[in-house]
């Protein structure tokens, strides 16, 4: 393995750091505790920082010892969960209901150990730009900051993004060219009949009827329309109505998500449900208002910076811990926002199975999104090291590989 050295001797120290972050959760666009710690540590190492990028965001800048040469982009996501923390270790977070539970404080220690050492040994020549993004978990901060102007203020050739990711041996990488994340997409149902005394629903038209007749419905639309090598799913994850025993509400209101990974069956998937919502309205003798919306595009990888990406970790920690053809996740990833504008790859840093938790750690599993989870911190030296070397290989002379990589 061809860790950084420098970064394995400050393994400690940063591993403090993540868990003062853990300790100290911020959700969407509320950053701003994160960012001043990014900020003032990148400029403790003499990184040009800029603030304020999509709110709370924070762009780093290290030129190389040449100006020309291109541009990369490395990013960071901040923010936290709306969760309840399970765990009782000592750095668990102190803010009721808020967490870091998908291990974004982590992304966010990589990242800094890695521009630590890029600020004391830069590229000769060209940029690299560190982006600490905010709002992942559902605000599209990736979309915030590129409307702010990301890549017009500071013009990239590529960019790269990575996550920890349990149920992967620790430290296995894991990527693939074409989809790795699904798009996330959600929509609410609401049906408007008529309220009823419960011992005369005759009188009325029951709205709980019909949402349960329409959760079962949507569901054809997965195993009957279609297509079935077309990866997809959608979930039924609310159903609210009724406020007494006694009486047959007029609303019930059905939730939930869709995930594809390409266009064409969520445009089928939207179309279907819209037409069974009405007909199943209409059957019942009632009215209906849906709302479909389309919120994180699919994470799509680039063929070129992907082949790239993948052979950094072939040299650093070998061809066995890299599995260059992982199956798509269907969770979702607002780093498909920069894929979309910009060249790059984003992969997966295994995180193992919850065996590195500290004693006071909750009952449940280890895995993303659980109030049991601690991000792993035997990951830090790997994963900075994966951007020191990226950088590193990316900008070799006496040709970058910025050159090499078809746009």
């Amino acid at each position: 393995m061809q860790l950084v050295e420098p970064i394995v001797s400050w393994h400690h120290e940063i591993t403090q750091l993540r868990r003062d972050l853990h300790a100290h959760p911020e959700l969407a666009f509320e950053e701003h505790r994160t960012a001043n710690i990014v900020a003032d540590r990148l400029t403790q190492w003499g990184v040009r920082v800029h603030r304020g990028i999509g709110g709370t965001g924070v762009v780093g800048e290290i030129p190389g010892r040449r100006p020309e040469g291109g541009a990369i982009g490395l990013r960071a996501d901040m923010d936290a969960l709306p969760l309840q923390e399970l765990n009782t270790f000592e750095h668990a977070s102190r803010y009721p209901g808020k967490m870091h539970a998908c291990g974004h404080d982590g992304h966010v220690a990589m990242l800094l150990a890695a521009a630590r050492h890029l600020a004391q040994h830069p590229p000769p020549f060209g940029t690299v730009y560190l982006i600490f993004q905010p709002a992942e978990e559902g605000g599209g901060g990736a979309a915030r900051m590129i409307e702010d102007g990301l890549f017009t203020r500071f013009p990239m050739d590529a960019v790269f993004g990575l996550h920890n990711w349990p149920g992967l041996a620790a430290g296995t990488f894991g990527l693939c060219v074409g989809p790795i994340m699904a798009s996330s997409n959600e929509f609410e149902v609401v049906l408007q009949g008529r309220g009823a005394h419960a011992a005369m629903p005759h009188l009325g038209s029951d709205p709980v009827i019909a949402a349960v007749q329409l959760v079962q419905s949507l569901q054809t639309i997965i195993t009957r329309n279609k297509n079935p090598t077309d990866t997809a799913v959608l979930s039924v994850t609310q159903m609210h109505a009724g406020s007494a025993d006694n009486i047959v509400p007029g609303e019930a209101i059905v939730r939930g998500t869709v995930r594809t990974i390409e266009t064409e069956p969520l445009d089928l998937i939207e179309n279907r449900l819209r037409e069974i919502v009405h007909h199943t309205a209409a059957a019942f003798d009632m009215q209906a208002r849906v709302s479909f919306q389309r919120n994180y595009p699919p994470t799509v990888n680039h063929p070129a910076e992907t082949a790239f990406a993948a052979e950094v970790i072939r040299e650093l920690v070998g061809d066995a811990r890299l599995n260059a053809n992982v199956l798509p996740s269907m969770g979702a990833e607002d780093f498909a926002f920069m894929l979309a504008e910009k060249p790059g790859c984003y992969l997966w840093l295994g995180a193992g199975d919850g065996d590195h938790r500290v004693g006071g750690h909750g009952l449940g599993p280890c895995m993303l999104h659980s109030g049991s989870y601690d991000f792993n911190d035997e990951l830090i030296p790997l994963g900075a090291s994966y951007w020191v070397r990226l950088v590193e290989r990316w900008f070799a002379e006496p040709q970058p590989a910025s050159q090499l990589v078809t746009k």
